[in-house]
């Protein structure tokens, strides 16, 4: 929690939100990356695996045998790149599946239903 010390007022977090007018504090940081990944689950899974797999590169680094360090780093570029990309392209179409799709059954669904 954030404290401020001002004209002898000792000010928490959501006093400070209210003074400056923005999220200032690290829970209600962690918060909104939280809601963020739940709207959009791929976005988190595309980081991971971007990760992954760049650390698993860099590692297979010293076995690369006879191939050139430009050669492995540009490898190594385009596979996390393809795995982002193939994540966001997941997540675009599992959102319009939720959008298009889902939600006008859900809806058909409720219309039938006796009230």
């Amino acid at each position: 929690m954030l404290y401020c010390y001002t004209a002898n007022k000792r000010l928490n977090s959501v006093d400070l939100v209210l003074v400056s007018g923005e999220m200032s504090s690290y829970e209600e940081s962690e918060s909104k990356f939280w809601r963020k990944a739940k709207e959009n689950p791929f976005v988190p899974v595309g980081m991971a695996g971007f990760v992954a797999i760049v650390g698993y590169r860099l590692m297979k680094m010293k076995s690369r045998g006879d191939t050139k360090m430009s050669v492995h780093l540009i490898h190594m570029r385009v596979a996390a790149q393809g795995f982002v990309v193939g994540a966001m392209t997941v997540g675009v179409l599992f959102s319009m599946y939720r959008d298009y799709f889902a939600k006008p059954i859900e809806q058909e669904q409720k219309a039938t239903q006796p009230k």
